[in-house]
């Protein structure tokens, strides 16, 4: 029994005791924290801080001054490391108003400044409040930096928000001001010394400063800053991000970085920026290098003919040499052989029975025509092909009219840049009986001078004569020439044969939009005075009628690239155009002004074409559209009985006028709206998230929007990613090629090639063969897959459309005027590219440029050398030297880049005069010391 009474009595103990021991430690953690946190050497401190505090707390002003010179010592000791808060702060924040109210008894003025600095950096540990600077500015003005850098970094945020609550009028503001900078003057100094750059001109920055940047950057840090102030560049409103661009290029020009300044001039897109940029440079083979650049943007200076080498900077800058070396491109990579259209389509992989290019079928005037235009696209520049130069007129008579202009102009292409050798060429075709063989050639001679300056002005001299010739075809092939020669010269004596086009008595609408478009073409980023006046006058002389033509969209497309990219510059034609009736009105004012935020990323802009996209017009009632169609037959029967034949065509436009302003209203609205989501991929384009983001929202309006919206979203994507075949684009416009609207198939079909173009993407490919087998039967659709094999086969894989290149920070408006011109054109893909305007597609040849570099010696000879190419990397504020690529493969020059792709070199005997790789670079010898 005792046992058991035992037994029964043991249970409690444990329990007793556990509970014992959590309240032994509970009390202990209660009564000794600091016994256990605090070592001998903390207690220490912190018995000496108490005892400075209560020394200062004492009257005697003797005391003051040694107690704070100590504390100052223990403080400036700890706060070198900043991994934790520095124990003297930390066993000095009890005492932090005791120390405020000790400051304003110490009447010593030099005890009063230090007591005042050390109440500053004590209040680091208290976060509500500018007491920080408050204190600081009552304190000693120097020896900021000796308080160590946590301290710096604090501050300077202080000073950055006060700044912005300081008003600008009056003295007491100017001399806060002038306070703030004085310490602005002290920290920026310390931190270039210890790797804060970004810090430094974040501070800039928000203080609007920036030109006090210039002063305190060395050598060693230069390259760092102006990488970080350009890379904000697109997260800033106009006008800092112009300060920001104009503060790395006086950076760059301090240290005679000459292509990274005139990198950041183009950017800017000031001419006399970019001519004083290039004549500062003294050294002649740099110049060359810079002049390659301007060459690749296509800006010509006129240089003063004693400069130094002025022979051969006019030539570098004009192009000249840039079929010679694209062609010697093509011999190192063994493509010279000329390909035909069915070896891109490998129509023998297909089931015979489905596919209209079949081996026994007899030939189509629309096939033939694809076939024209795949021929000159992937031959594009290499100067022969298997269909027209063996055997060119068998071939052009196997088209039919217009179809015969297209497949004349192809020639342009196949001979692109050559502008000697390919005119010979081009030549006979302009003595042909045949009018539509004639205009063909007339737009081949405008292709084939694209991007390349020749002092003789051969396509001046061809095409002038026909400007204004009595053949509508005629005049169309000779303006789109022209447009497309001079495309970004601004030169008046080309827009002064084109502008008359405009108000010509016999010119059809078809003849004013493109002659709008070549004006356009020509002037494009250049807010021509003379040819924005002669747009408007003839938008305000056109009738409601004529202005629902489908080539009327060209006129406010002429305009916009006469403003691209300029932003706020174009607020006074949007004004104008506010004249205009509604039906065309919303539709020209967004189009310019999408045009003239190009590339730029403007959030509100964004947000206000979003705005457009959003709105839901509820389509008529049926009864109206009833209605509508008895009245304009009792009409129509009227006038032809009234009037006869000759009546009809009054009645017709009639109509349209009678037509009930709903109906007009959501006809321009639709229009609208389609410009509004192309205003989305262009103004989104210029950086990664800005594109990444626009690609979302697309998604969003492809699944959810009108119509019309649906239609222009897959040209939007195309736009967006242009020359770059990414996975998830490529799969949403191969679902949408299947689309039941017809339209929004036709439109995703041509974006897979804008997407591919010039890539060879062998993904993309099958994916198109397998469109060609399912379109078979609809002679449309299969016109654009084939147009699209032969984007997507560009130049053989040699050539690109991007418009974006030294590593995607400067953007070419001639290469986006191409591109819109032709995204604008499809926007009413059946009634343009599908009808008898498909020479519009032409327009892409003002994007076309070669993706390859080529290093040369000093002498401008080829210089083969090894270079590593791989996936480019962002190393914007990162320390010491990272490595710029990833993933790379070691090739010998010349090579082909590909999207996002960048190359340095990878000898050691050698130094590139531009860090860019990209195109033309002159290589120097590296000097041996």
């Amino acid at each position: 029994m005792t046992a058991d009474k035992e037994i029964k009595k043991t249970p409690p103990h444990p329990e007793e005791e556990k509970n014992k021991d959590v309240k032994e430690k509970k009390g202990k953690a209660k009564d000794t924290p600091k016994e256990e946190e605090l070592s001998e050497e903390d207690k220490q401190i912190q018995e000496e801080l108490n005892m400075l505090i209560e020394r200062l707390m004492e009257n005697d002003a003797a005391l003051w001054m040694p107690s704070l010179e100590i504390m100052r010592t223990l403080i400036c000791a700890a706060t070198t490391s900043m991994t934790s808060v520095p124990k003297p702060l930390k066993f000095l924040r009890p005492h932090y108003t005791t120390l405020k109210t000790i400051v304003e008894k110490i009447t010593d003025p030099n005890a009063k400044a230090l007591c005042a600095d050390i109440i500053s950096v004590l209040a680091m540990t208290n976060t509500e409040g500018t007491d920080c600077l408050q204190y600081r500015l009552l304190g000693s003005k120097d020896g900021l930096v000796e308080w160590g850098h946590e301290y710096v970094r604090h501050l300077a945020g202080e000073i950055a928000q006060e700044w912005d609550e300081i008003p600008f009028e009056g003295d007491e503001g100017k001399a806060k001001r002038a306070q703030l900078s004085a310490l602005v003057e002290q920290i920026i100094p310390f931190q270039m010394t210890h790797n804060a750059e970004a810090e430094a001109c974040d501070l800039l920055m928000e203080i609007e400063q920036l030109d006090m940047l210039e002063q305190h950057v060395d050598e060693a840090a230069h390259n760092r800053v102006c990488l970080y102030l350009s890379s904000c560049v697109p997260y800033v409103p106009d006008p800092e991000n112009v300060n920001l661009l104009k503060t790395a290029l006086s950076i760059f020009r301090k240290f005679q970085q000459w292509p990274q300044a005139l990198r950041l001039a183009l950017q800017i897109n000031d001419h006399s920026l970019i001519e004083e940029t290039f004549l500062a440079c003294k050294d002649g083979t740099m110049r060359k290098q810079l002049a390659f650049m301007l060459g690749r943007q296509q800006i010509f200076l006129e240089l003063n003919e004693e400069l130094e080498d002025y022979d051969d900077l006019i030539e570098i800058m004009s192009n000249t040499h840039l079929n010679n070396h694209f062609l010697s491109l093509a011999r190192e990579l063994d493509i010279m052989e000329p390909k035909t259209p069915e070896d891109i389509y490998k129509s023998h992989l297909d089931n015979n029975s489905r596919s209209a290019f079949g081996g026994g079928q007899v030939d189509s005037a629309r096939q033939n025509l694809a076939s024209s235009f795949v021929n000159g696209l992937v031959n594009a520049a290499f100067g022969q092909d298997k269909l027209l130069m063996e055997d060119g007129n068998k071939w052009l008579y196997k088209n039919k009219e217009h179809g015969m202009l297209s497949a004349t102009a192809s020639l342009g292409l196949l001979l692109l840049w050559d502008v000697d050798g390919g005119l010979t060429q081009i030549d006979k075709y302009l003595y042909s009986s045949e009018e539509y063989i004639k205009a063909g050639a007339l737009l081949a001679c405008g292709i084939v001078n694209t991007g390349v300056r020749n002092e003789c002005d051969p396509a001046l001299a061809l095409l002038s004569d026909y400007v204004l010739h009595s053949s509508n075809v005629m005049r169309i092939g000779a303006i789109l020439g022209l447009g497309l020669a001079y495309a970004g010269s601004n030169r008046d004596d080309v827009l002064s044969l084109l502008l008359p086009v405009l108000s010509h008595p016999k010119s059809s609408m078809e003849v004013v939009g493109i002659a709008a478009l070549a004006c356009g073409l020509v002037a494009v980023a250049s807010c021509n005075g003379d040819v924005t006046s002669a747009l408007l006058q003839t938008l305000m002389e056109k009738s409601e009628v004529e202005l629902k033509d489908t080539f009327s969209r060209f006129l406010p497309l002429g305009l916009g690239l006469t403003y691209l990219g300029k932003q706020e510059a174009v607020e006074a034609v949007v004004l104008a155009l506010e004249v205009l009736a509604e039906p065309f009105k919303s539709m020209a004012s967004t189009m310019v002004e999408v045009c003239a935020f190009a590339g730029t990323g403007n959030v509100l802009r964004v947000q206000r074409l979003l705005h457009i996209c959003s709105e839901h017009h509820e389509p008529q009632e049926k009864e109206d559209r009833k209605e509508n169609k008895e009245t304009a037959a009792a009409k129509k029967d009227e006038s032809a009985a009234a009037n006869g034949a000759a009546g009809t065509a009054t009645t017709a436009s009639g109509t349209a006028a009678a037509a009930p302003a709903s109906a007009s209203v959501q006809a321009d609205l639709s229009s609208q709206q389609a410009v509004a989501v192309i205003g989305l991929a262009l103004i989104g384009m210029g950086e990664d998230i800005g594109a990444e983001m626009a690609f979302r929202t697309l998604g969003h309006l492809l699944r959810y929007g009108e119509p019309c919206i649906r239609r222009a979203v897959p040209l939007a994507l195309g736009l967006i990613s242009v020359s770059n075949p990414r996975l998830n684009v490529l799969d949403t416009l191969s679902k949408f090629s299947h689309d039941s609207d017809s339209e929004v198939a036709l439109n995703s079909i041509l974006a897979l090639g804008l997407v591919g173009a010039g890539t060879n993407n062998a993904r993309l490919a099958a994916m198109l063969r397998q469109l060609a087998q399912y379109h078979a039967k609809d002679s449309n659709a299969l016109f654009m897959v084939r147009l699209a094999q032969g984007l997507t086969h560009l130049g053989k894989g040699t050539l690109t459309l991007q418009p974006y290149h030294s590593e995607r920070q400067l953007m070419n408006p001639v290469a986006v005027a191409g591109l819109l011109s032709t995204i604008v054109a499809c926007l009413d893909v059946k009634n343009i590219i599908l009808s008898k305007s498909h020479y519009l597609l032409y327009t892409l040849a003002a994007s076309l440029q070669p993706r390859m570099l080529i290093t040369f010696d000093e002498e401008l000879r080829p210089l083969p050398v090894s270079v590593r190419v791989g996936q480019a990397v962002d190393v914007v504020g990162q320390a010491g030297k990272p490595k710029t690529i990833t993933g790379f493969q070691t090739h010998t020059t010349p090579v082909l880049l590909a999207h996002g792709e960048r190359a340095e070199l990878a000898t050691e005997d050698y130094v590139s005069l531009t860090p860019i790789m990209e195109g033309f670079v002159i290589l120097r010898k590296k000097k041996v010391e």
